[in-house]
């Protein structure tokens, strides 16, 4: 399945999430902050501070954030260079501010770290490195280049060398570990939210087109008898307009219309059956409805179902559910897109468990990567003899994300293996060495007669007479 609008979230930026509110607020705290340290540092420890510099550098951080506001509107989103410019804006003031306050011998240097987790979450790659760059070029600077703490008397506050050197490797590892883990975490968190995004997208596309069988059905029903007095009575026009052939060949088109009616909303109806088994089907139905968009494309789709070890022989019907078709369809395009020549898609059921398997005869999937299937956007590096059998594909991972969320609602699990790794227990068959994907169902969870997902089948309605 194609999702149109993944190219879209994948050229959105991060930083685009966040309003310049948010960060002049952030900032409001940061000063707020500073002026009280200072404050403290000189009136309660009567620490000589070089208070005009202090201020200065505290004012042009006050000044920014007036400008931002008059200038700018209140829903006003940055972009990735704005965002980058105002976190390096941030570290810089701040590294002044440690510069004129000691540097390295502040307990406060460890703030440096806070320019550096906001751009690990909210900018690229790119102004992630600089950011942490710059960090690490202002920490050891700092580390030799700063004016002292002095007190009233003029004693100079000053660490060890030791400590002063493992504060600066301290803090460089954090800015490392810090930066490193946001910016992950961030990044699987986007990926997941465009992923999860892009599953209820495809959800409500598939529960629209249930929705609209179920229109066409009642439409076809609602039709059927005035179609079908219709054709009546131009068949009885027809018998009495023997003397008329003018009259006659306008009823034989009235009928010949009424048939060309009837006709449409059969084909029309096809997928739209009556309200109940649009809510339940036989598996095999579900089955075909998933493949049946996959089955005219170069490749045979063979299908196989029966009982397991002590099912029964008659076959269960089950929730149609649009997660379901959903999901099969997804993982039945993969086989398809992927094999050689053929595709077998098997189901089998037993008292307590519905399977269906999907194998093909393709190369299977890449034996570092089985453990990864599922995760969304999941990359990887394409060989010229994929980019021949499927030159569209992205490698982006969303068709069996998608997959995988819808039928792990609907209560299934999802095995993968490959039919030639000798260590696979989901098919003994030789001649299926391709990918395989086992959905497997506890029995209760989908079966239509059983628990509290048994479909209530109405009365017929008494006809007076």
């Amino acid at each position: 399945m194609a999702i149109s609008n993944s190219n879209l979230w994948r050229g959105q930026e991060r930083s685009g999430w966040i309003r310049l509110r948010t960060l002049i607020l952030l900032r409001w705290v940061a000063i707020i902050g500073q002026l009280g340290a200072i404050t403290v540092a000189q009136r309660v420890y009567h620490l000589q501070l070089e208070l005009t510099l202090c201020y200065l550098a505290v004012g042009i951080s006050v000044i920014g954030n007036l400008i931002a506001i008059f200038i700018f509107p209140e829903n006003k989103r940055l972009t990735e260079f704005e965002n980058f410019l105002m976190v390096l804006f941030d570290l810089l003031q701040l590294g002044s501010l440690l510069y004129l306050t000691g540097g390295l011998n502040n307990p406060f240097a460890l703030l440096l770290l806070g320019p550096v987790t906001i751009s690990a979450n909210v900018l690229g790659l790119r102004s992630t490195l600089i950011i942490g760059g710059t960090a690490i070029v202002l920490v050891t600077l700092l580390s030799e280049f700063y004016l002292p703490l002095r007190t009233a008397s003029g004693m100079i506050l000053q660490d060890a060398d030791i400590f002063v050197f493992g504060n600066w490797i301290a803090i460089i590892i954090a800015i490392v570990f810090l930066g490193l883990y946001s910016y992950r975490i961030s990044t699987e968190a986007q990926s997941m939210s465009e992923a999860l995004s892009a599953t209820h997208m495809a959800l409500a596309r598939e529960q629209k087109l249930t929705d609209l069988g179920g229109v066409v059905a009642a439409a076809a029903h609602e039709l059927g008898t005035p179609l079908a007095t219709i054709k009546l009575t131009s068949s009885e026009l027809i018998e009495e307009l023997d003397d008329r052939p003018d009259l006659r060949e306008d009823a034989e088109l009235i009928r010949e219309q009424a048939d060309r009616c009837r006709d449409i909303l059969r084909d029309m109806g096809r997928a739209g059956k009556d309200d109940l088994h649009l809510r339940q089907a036989p598996l095999s139905t579900v089955i075909h409805e998933s493949a049946e968009p996959h089955l005219d494309r170069g490749k045979e789709v063979h299908f196989h179902e029966g009982p397991g070890e002590g099912g029964d022989m008659q076959q269960p019907s089950i929730l149609r559910q649009p997660e379901v078709i959903h999901g099969l369809r997804n993982l039945i395009q993969n086989g398809v897109d992927f094999a050689r020549s053929a595709v077998w898609i098997e189901s089998e059921w037993t008292e307590d468990r519905i399977v269906i398997r999907i194998m093909d005869d393709g190369r299977g999937y890449p034996p570092h990567l089985i453990r990864r299937i599922g995760d969304p956007f999941m990359r990887r590096r394409r060989g010229e003899s994929e980019q021949r059998t499927r030159p569209e594909y992205e490698g982006m991972g969303l068709g069996l994300f998608i997959a995988k969320t819808l039928l792990e609602r609907s209560g299934a699990t999802l095995s993968f293996a490959n039919g030639w790794d000798p260590s696979q227990t989901l098919s003994t068959s030789p001649e299926r060495l391709g990918a395989i994907v086992q959905v497997a169902w506890p029995r209760n969870k989908i079966d239509a007669r059983m628990g509290e997902n048994r479909v209530p089948v109405g009365h017929n309605q008494q006809i007076p007479v």
